[in-house]
């Protein structure tokens, strides 16, 4: 890693390294991807390169789509999920039926350090991996909600709906763990890491966004419409889906500065929450860098983690819906017994007419 680090440093236009017994040719290390920071290609590699010992671990297995900035943080982007031919052969990649497509595409799988640099070399400054691993591709191994505030909202708004949602799930005994998107928002983890299905996930994931909307109106909204989002958090329920990915953990973002999709501790959403400053949860790869040091992988329970969510009674899908709702509505109710309520219930909403617009 070291030397790799240092090579880095030395270099200007182009370099080979040895990793791991790989020779890699890196190029246009002094190109500049993010102008107002003054951010090169070589120090994006060499974040990577840094950060690899906590990030490969959430990376391995994984379908990885990559969003590719040739360009810089100004220019057009591009995804990029089945892997370019031009790849070295120890680049391993992973079969994956497309419908869309009517063909596998082939998904790469950045299980180590060369791979990780190979892609960053690449300009891949964002790296979204599948909430399932290749081989259960099916099977999520966590249930993931996206917290996308609408302006003038902000991180600080996402910190309220993330701690009623940990408020929920801590009502099953489940818990969950809290990081930024790097951009915008929050995402919330829940490891599950057993035999489930997004037939079960999305469902309850679509509930519980439902309930949250239901049970504050004034500030959560679930339907993706921008028109509905003004001042409102988005609660994407949407991403449990094979066919989505979300912003790994680590991972750059392609705003202005170098910002990080990075780990918190639920006492950082609480404080960010109580002083109302969004500047508390933005973190720049430097920054993240000396976190890890510190604190190590706060997401490192994600892949372990095992954790079984609230069966659904029902089998199909409709059905599948409204018995998500009920074990909502029985979370909502756990967390909020003996306290006065100044609305509905949300077993009321839940047993209601509002019932079919879920």
């Amino acid at each position: 890693m070291l030397a790799i680090h240092q090579g880095l440093s030395m270099a200007s236009e182009s370099t080979v390294v040895e990793i791991q017994g790989r020779h890699l040719k890196l190029s246009n290390l002094d190109k500049v991807l993010y102008p107002a920071a003054g951010f090169t290609k070589g120090q994006v590699i060499d974040y990577y390169a840094r950060i690899a010992p906590v990030m490969v671990p959430h990376l391995a297995g994984r379908p990885l789509t990559l969003k590719r900035y040739p360009d810089g943080v100004e220019g057009q982007p591009f995804f990029e999920k089945n892997a370019t031919t031009h790849r070295p052969d120890w680049v391993k990649t992973a079969p994956i039926w497309s419908e869309g497509n009517r063909r596998n595409v082939n998904y790469i799988l950045a299980g180590d350090l060369p791979t990780l640099v190979w892609v960053a070399n690449l300009a891949a400054l964002e790296l979204h991996p599948s909430l399932s691993l290749a081989k259960n591709i099916s099977n999520p191994t966590v249930l993931a909600f996206d917290l996308d505030p609408g302006p003038p909202a902000n991180i600080v708004q996402c910190c309220q709906v993330g701690l009623w949602l940990r408020e929920i799930f801590e009502h099953f005994g489940l818990k969950s763990f809290p990081k930024t998107s790097g951009s915008k928002g929050l995402q919330i983890y829940v490891p599950l890491n057993t035999a489930v299905t997004y037939d079960s996930t999305k469902p309850l994931a679509h509930a519980l966004a439902r309930l949250l909307e239901q049970e504050h109106p004034e500030l959560v909204v679930s339907d993706m419409k921008k028109s509905l989002r003004q001042g409102k958090v988005l609660v994407d329920w949407s991403q449990n889906d094979q066919h989505k990915t979300t912003i790994g953990v680590y991972s750059l973002r392609a705003r202005e500065r170098p910002t990080v999709s990075t780990p918190l501790k639920w006492e950082e959403v609480e404080r960010a929450l109580s002083k109302k400053d969004a500047t508390l949860l933005v973190f720049e790869s430097e920054q993240v860098l000396q976190r890890v040091e510190k604190m190590g992988d706060l997401f490192a329970p994600v892949l372990a983690l095992k954790q079984k969510l609230p069966k659904l009674a029902a089998t199909g899908h409709a059905e599948e819906r409204e018995a998500g709702l009920e074990i909502a509505a029985q979370a909502e109710d756990g967390r909020q017994r003996g306290k006065p309520r100044s609305k509905a219930s949300p077993r009321k909403a839940a047993n209601g007419r509002k019932r079919k617009t879920i």
